[in-house]
């Protein structure tokens, strides 16, 4: 699956109401600001805050902006 840029456009962090950015590899839709990772399954991003994990500051550094 991939988030194409006018949906992406459109998608915002449900806490932070930030951009998100899409890391392919992980299936998932990162918010740099709250440092949280949305997955996204079967096509359908899960953007609730229980269903995000944290991430790194390591981590976050390897995700391009």
């Amino acid at each position: 699956m991939a988030v194409d840029e006018r949906t992406l456009a459109i998608l915002a962090c449900p806490l932070c109401k930030g951009k998100l950015v899409w890391v392919r590899d992980q299936s998932e839709l990162v918010c740099r600001g709250d440092r949280l990772a949305f997955p996204v399954r079967n096509d359908i991003p899960m953007l609730l805050s229980h269903e995000a994990r944290e991430i790194s500051h390591e981590e976050l550094e390897k995700i391009p902006s």
